[in-house]
């Protein structure tokens, strides 16, 4: 896991604050119901600020995000590099 995945797994534990709940960068967040539609936002600018690229949110789709390790490459599939 890079130190990237790591900072995100950490804002993801952070946010959902389940106890004992513990994830790592293969974790299925949406299909399991561990986060919602609605985190998906914020964990996508953390993604952008992590990753220092630029995601256009409408080719995005909720699968896209399920886990850290599609959440990074989604960054490199669609993300544009920030100037």
């Amino acid at each position: 896991m890079t130190s990237e995945e790591q900072q995100m797994v950490q804002h993801i534990v952070q946010l959902i604050r389940k106890p004992g709940v513990t994830i790592d960068e293969n974790t299925p967040l949406v299909s399991s119901g561990l986060i919602d539609s609605m985190s998906l936002v914020d964990f996508l600018l953390k993604v952008e600020d992590l990753t220092h690229r630029r995601i256009p949110a409408g080719k995005v789709q909720p699968k896209d995000m399920d886990t850290v390790a599609k959440m990074f490459a989604t960054a490199e599939r669609v993300g544009k590099p920030r100037k």
